[in-house]
């Protein structure tokens, strides 16, 4: 069955179409602009030149968030209603998350949500520890510690999501702080495949809790901390170990 999701009667109101799946973009500042202490910026409509990246967004947020549940069907035409906007840009941003991997096609409905298993997020964790696992004890032995301390700010900004158990806000952060990291690795082709893992390996299972605990997330974000201490001190068994458990409790 097509699955919709709930509304509220008052404008403004959590759960309001036009809160239920705004995109993130014009809401809230980026991880980096919090790491320096930007403002919310105030809540605008969406833009028409750059309306189907803004509703990607949203969608991207509201899969990691557990707004789209595994399994149901979404139409273009009912999303495009909480956006405020026409069917099309859903669409289209809807085509995208299928080329990604996070939703499939169901002809003349609209889009079902991928259903994943523990499996396939342990696989995208080896995956993801096969790439950077290598590549931060490179970066260790090169990268002065003065770039590590740089970093710190982002590091900071995932504590502070996770803190908040806002798990949107949190997988904005964390993706934006391995990016940082990978970046200065100068290799752009890289960081991309490393963030479309990433971004894959933040999406909600079908079976058990939508998403990791409060307690976990906190967990995971002071190990950012931990890691730009190792990588600053170029203490490279350090260096190893934090990525690797880093990955092996995102599972």
């Amino acid at each position: 069955m097509e699955h919709a999701l709930p509304r509220a009667a008052t404008p403004g109101a959590p759960g309001h179409p036009a809160e239920t799946l705004r995109p993130r973009v014009p809401v809230q500042p980026t991880a980096e602009d919090r790491a320096h202490g930007a403002p919310p910026a105030p809540r605008t409509p969406l833009r028409r030149t750059s309306v189907r990246g803004q509703v990607l967004d949203g969608l991207r947020a509201a899969l990691v968030a557990g707004d789209l549940t595994p399994g149901e069907v979404y139409s273009a035409p009912g999303l495009a209603e909480r956006f405020g906007v026409s069917a099309t840009p859903v669409r289209e941003a809807m085509q995208q998350l299928a080329v990604e991997g996070a939703v499939e096609v169901v002809p003349n409905r609209g889009f079902r949500v991928i259903e994943r298993d523990a499996r396939e997020l342990a696989e995208l964790a080896e995956v993801r520890a096969l790439i950077e696992v290598p590549v931060m004890l490179r970066l260790a032995h090169s990268v002065p510690a003065d770039r590590w301390t740089a970093l710190r700010p982002l590091a900071e900004e995932t504590v502070a999501a996770a803190e908040t158990g806002d798990r949107a806000r949190y997988a904005d952060s964390d993706r934006a702080f391995h990016s940082a990291v990978l970046g200065l690795g100068g290799n752009r082709q890289l960081t991309t495949v490393a963030a479309d893992l990433h971004r894959r390996a933040q999406w909600p299972l079908v079976t058990g809790p939508l998403s990791r605990r409060r307690t976990d997330l906190v967990a995971d974000a002071a190990q950012h901390l931990a890691l730009l201490e190792a990588l600053a001190g170029r203490d490279l068994p350090a260096v190893q170990t934090l990525v690797r458990e880093h990955f092996a409790g995102a599972r």
